[in-house]
């Protein structure tokens, strides 16, 4: 079988398996979120913590539930590594230096999972399992949390209520994530994944010494990694990893595990509006825009440019053989259009046009499908934008499921789009500009650009995927990605939750013979050339000087 047609069979083997999983994950998940009745577990959960999962809670109070369940995790996290080295199971590591504590515990809790360390020889068996894995769950159900909550802003009459954020924080985890993770984690170790509190020994003789690898759950922080949209690997290789990801088989299991939630989130947004075709609209827009990406890496990476190329069968460099040119574009592809950001190749290694998809991928706002939560809330925010066009170009007030799309909901909108890019323009000019930053580059010229652009796009994006080839511990990186992952993160939540409220105070104006339709091909249409004209006006100047001048110059 050629690499080409292996590759395409396994993106007909990921479309079929996410078909059958649309509509029963997608319909669990709108049953999780309209129940009145609480379990018991949930129950237990609720008077540990002092909450009323019952008090309705507007855009102010659902907000102030986020940012103090993440300060405080931050906290713990942070002092968690602090501590490390007093702690049991620690595999004889030593304490996390501050400026790295800080970079890794606002990465996990702000979704991101960007990793400055050896995750092998850091990090001890607590804080991989006690910190790091409890943050990938809970990171994941916040982010759920904030998109159902604009849902239920665009579902509302008049009441200005969100629903209760401990409540969706709770049953997020709880009736979602863990069951999932339960069972796909028993799959990976079927697979041959590792899943041990296994301490430091040697591997084999080698010339010149031997290794020394230690084990760990691997497994079930694989599964909530990908499945949370989060991206942190137990190794340093990252998914890259035969411990991680043996072969072929958990590689296609790990990519359904990143795409599953946030595609089957739009028929949950369907249902919790009353209007299936409205969630179809967006999972179209999503699907378009991932098979698109996914056939232009492909083939990016296919392309044969030499002898070299003719006997890989395409461009290899940087990339396993287990999973080859096909699984790896994939991979790379679907963990940069979500918010995951793990990696079975490494994205410096692919053609220079190759290395600019993944971070175009970034840049659209990681929405397609997105991650977990984050990606249902920002694509409804591009749709908000793409509404208000419309209603531009034929001069009637915009709507959008029924919700009046006014000077205040635009506005929110607008800062949503823009908090991002200014982020990572921003930081990447100053790093660019002051000497020091320059020293951890391991390329000049365009390539060079591209790792440090790459790093602030991975960071203020929540994504966590690194380029490679950037030495991103240092003081410098560790803080200023450090602040673009929180900032990034929880900014663009203020005004999610604030257009959520102002939609949520909105009577709903009722259809009539001039109302957009935004369940039908026109604006699936229209939406996707508003994401891409937004990411290629704002980014377009950054990647000419990156990843375009080098793949246009190969």
């Amino acid at each position: 079988m050629s690499p080409v047609l292996a590759g395409v069979l396994q993106v007909l083997a990921l479309v079929v398996a996410l078909g059958l999983a649309y509509r029963p994950l997608g319909d669990h998940m709108a049953r999780v979120y309209t129940s009145p009745r609480h379990l018991r577990v949930e129950r237990w959960i609720y008077k540990a913590i002092g909450a009323d999962p019952n008090t309705q809670m507007r855009w102010p109070a659902y907000l102030r539930g986020v940012l103090a369940f993440s300060a405080v995790s931050v906290l713990f996290l942070y002092l968690l590594q602090r501590l490390q080295g007093s702690l049991p199971g620690s595999l004889g590591f030593s304490s996390i230096d501050p400026d790295q504590a800080f970079n890794t515990a606002a990465s996990f809790v702000a979704n991101t999972n960007w990793q400055s360390y050896y995750g092998e020889q850091a990090m001890g068996h607590v804080v991989q399992t006690g910190g790091l894995a409890v943050q990938n769950f809970v990171s994941a159900a916040v982010g759920i949390a904030v998109a159902v909550a604009l849902v239920r802003g665009f579902a509302a009459t008049r009441s200005g209520e969100l629903g209760n954020f401990w409540a969706d924080l709770v049953r997020g985890t709880v009736r979602i994530l863990l069951p999932i993770a339960v069972i796909a984690a028993l799959v990976l170790v079927a697979c041959g994944a590792i899943q041990n509190f296994s301490g430091i020994h040697e591997v084999g003789q080698f010339t010149g010494g031997s290794q020394q690898w230690n084990g760990g759950a691997v497994a079930s922080q694989e599964v909530i990694k990908e499945l949370g949209t989060n991206g942190g690997g137990y190794f340093n290789a990252n998914s890259a990893h035969p411990f991680e990801n043996p072969n072929g088989l958990s590689n296609l299991f790990e990519i359904f595990l990143i795409l599953v939630i946030p595609f089957a989130l739009t028929r949950t947004f369907g249902r919790m509006v009353g209007s299936l075709k409205q969630g179809y609209a967006i999972l179209a827009t999503m699907g378009v825009i991932w098979l698109g990406f996914t056939a232009l890496m492909m083939w990016t990476e296919f392309a044969h440019h030499g002898p070299a190329f003719d006997i890989a069968g395409g461009a290899m460099e940087g990339k396993e053989n287990r999973f080859g040119v096909g699984g790896s574009s994939i991979f790379a592809v679907a963990t940069t259009l979500t918010s995951t950001g793990a990696v079975n190749s490494f994205h410096s290694s692919y053609t220079g046009l190759g290395g600019g998809i993944t971070m175009l991928g970034m840049q659209l706002g990681e929405i397609a499908p997105g991650g977990t939560g984050s990606g249902l809330y920002g694509m409804l925010i591009m749709a908000v934008i793409a509404v208000f066009l419309a209603g531009l170009m034929v001069g009637r007030t915009p709507e959008y499921l029924g919700k009046k799309i006014g000077i205040r909901e635009i506005k929110l909108a607008a800062c949503y789009i823009l908090i991002t890019p200014a982020l990572v323009l921003c930081f990447t000019a100053v790093a660019m500009a002051l000497p020091t930053p320059g020293n951890s580059m391991t390329n000049s010229g365009a390539h060079g650009f591209s790792e440090i652009l790459y790093a602030y796009t991975s960071g203020a994006n929540n994504n966590g995927s690194a380029f490679a080839g950037l030495n991103a511990d240092t003081q410098w990186f560790n803080t200023t990605i450090g602040l673009a992952m929180l900032l990034g993160r929880f900014l663009p939540m203020v005004f999610v939750l604030a257009l959520a409220g102002s939609l949520a105070g909105q009577r709903p104006v009722p259809a009539t013979v001039g109302t957009l339709g935004t369940h039908k091909p026109l604006f699936s249409g229209l939406l996707v050339a508003t994401i891409m004209i937004i990411a290629g006006l704002t980014y377009f100047p950054a990647l000419a000087l990156g990843p375009l001048a080098e793949g246009l110059a190969s």
